[in-house]
């Protein structure tokens, strides 16, 4: 599968930096299991930049960004930002899933199965189309 390059706005890549070396305890937690492709073989990276964003985790395999919610996305004003963002990165193909920080940090084995789930079923699909 040839690899889709998503444009990105390169003044991001030093915030994007900063942003790998100051990770939420929940990112820290999250970022155990899924780097060096642990997760079912799959390459994620963690603070990506995407469009005119910063993505939390991406998988260029799956078209897959996961996005880790502090306390602080709860506002309306953060909810409306994050559906234009989510709509935005649809529009290049891109699936954004959401966890709170906290279900990252009460219950990440829901959150593995959760991702797991969505790897299944959209590489599955994947698979019978080329086959």
């Amino acid at each position: 599968m040839p690899r889709k390059i998503i444009p990105y706005n390169p003044k991001l890549k030093d915030l994007a930096r900063k942003l790998r070396n100051d990770s939420t305890f929940g990112e820290i937690l999250l970022w155990k299991t899924l780097k060096g492709k642990q997760l079912h073989g799959y390459d994620f990276h963690r603070q990506k930049p995407l469009l005119n964003y910063i993505v939390d985790f991406y998988c260029f395999e799956l078209n897959l960004v996961i996005e880790v919610d502090g306390h602080y996305h709860n506002h309306e004003d953060a909810v409306n930002k994050d559906q234009l963002r989510d709509k935005e990165l649809a529009e290049h193909g891109l699936t954004v899933i959401r966890f709170s920080e906290n279900e990252i940090k009460t219950d990440i084995a829901t959150v593995l199965r959760t991702l797991e789930q969505h790897i299944t079923e959209h590489t599955s699909s994947y698979q019978e189309h080329t086959i």
